[in-house]
């Protein structure tokens, strides 16, 4: 962590610590805890490890935690058998010792609801039996992967989302996330590249939202109008940085509207770089958050290699941390975010957030 930051943070950060609201979510700050995969959860069930994790980085000082991806239950939700889940008796008692530890730190917590789709891949160790399923069951390079969901596959999946969310609720979470981002099954309808279906849920590009429009409105008709509902989502796919899945501002809206229509609360932007502008050609420089923003009117999450010298799975970053920074808080003073999600630097330092807000940067344990 630069030196430069030592006593300046509180300057041009101050803002972010102040609270924040949405519905029934409470926040004392804007510090987000990004989701971050981990496999540490035997046969899919939390236990004491996860849930001292969870209580560290909630005590740490974030104001809200995304958790990992967990898998709702399916068809074919994902590969790993120790990545948690989001069904079934024994993982539920689990994460219900998860959220009573966070709270009782002062966090709120979501937990972020995924099915990997195509990601899954050809020789899973989780329900090994079972094809993977996708939109189309081909991957973006075209090549067969497992098999086309069907219409009953589809109802049975939005399903497997309800399930998982009204558990959520039951459970005291504070809303829930599903992940529709770099390259998984919802962002699988999004993404032309995996999406050739030629009924309702393919074709235009209002038509390649409409599956993750179902279940946002499916899951909104069970939990209520007051439960919020965060969706993530991203250009880029893990398969392929440079994927798109909007090339305009025009574009980006057609498939975001449908999502705000449907019941979401909350959008999160999933970036490499949250400095970057989105749409080179437009004369506006808004970031992805920042067009999310002002399309949907909604709160949004921004996130993209804040507090890390290095790009997520890139080169190292030429700008210091103090430069970041202050993009950061001009970004938020444009109003093109409400929220920031760290992750690697919360991995380094669960108390990350703490010595922010104290200005103990110098303490900082870096990521590397």
């Amino acid at each position: 962590m630069s030196q430069e930051l030592v006593g300046d943070a509180s300057i041009h950060l101050e803002e972010l610590f102040t609270d924040f609201r949405a519905g029934s979510l409470r926040l004392r700050n804007r510090f987000a805890m990004a989701p971050m995969t981990r496999m540490k959860s035997p046969d899919g069930v939390p236990n004491t490890e996860n849930i001292d994790y969870y209580r560290a980085h909630a005590a740490g000082g974030v104001g809200l935690i995304i958790s990992e991806g967990t898998y709702v239950r399916g068809p074919a939700a994902g590969p790993h058998a120790n990545v948690p889940r989001f069904y079934g008796d024994d993982s539920a008692a689990g994460w219900r010792a998860v959220v009573e530890a966070v709270h009782a730190e002062g966090a709120a917590i979501v937990p972020q609801l995924w099915h990997t789709g195509l990601e899954r891949g050809d020789s899973p160790e989780f329900e090994p039996a079972t094809p993977t399923v996708s939109p189309s069951g081909v991957d973006y390079t075209g090549r067969e992967v497992g098999r086309a969901l069907t219409t009953a596959d589809l109802d049975t999946l939005v399903e497997s989302y309800v399930e998982s969310a009204v558990l959520a609720q039951r459970l005291g979470f504070d809303g829930i996330e599903l992940h529709g981002a770099h390259g998984y099954l919802l962002d699988q309808f999004f993404w032309a590249a995996t999406n050739h279906r030629d009924d309702e849920y393919g074709a235009a590009r209002r038509g390649r939202a409409a599956f993750p429009a179902r279940v946002v409105a499916a899951i909104r008709a069970a939990v209520g109008s007051d439960f919020p509902i965060i969706y993530r989502y991203s250009q880029w796919k893990g398969v392929d940085y440079s994927a798109t899945i909007a090339e305009t501002p025009g574009e980006l809206e057609e498939l975001l509207t449908p999502l705000v229509d449907a019941g979401v609360d909350i959008f999160h932007t999933s970036l490499r770089r949250h400095w970057l502008p989105e749409f080179t050609s437009h004369a506006d420089d808004l970031s992805l958050a920042g067009w999310t923003k002002k399309i949907t009117g909604l709160p949004v999450i921004t996130v993209g290699s804040v507090g890390v010298d290095k790009v997520f799975r890139g080169d190292e970053i030429d700008e210091t941390q103090a430069q970041r920074f202050r993009v950061l808080q001009q970004q938020f003073d444009r109003g093109e975010f409400d929220i920031v999600a760290i992750g690697r630097a919360l991995l380094a330092d669960p108390a990350w957030v703490n010595k922010v807000r104290d200005g103990r940067l110098s303490e900082i344990t870096p990521f590397r």
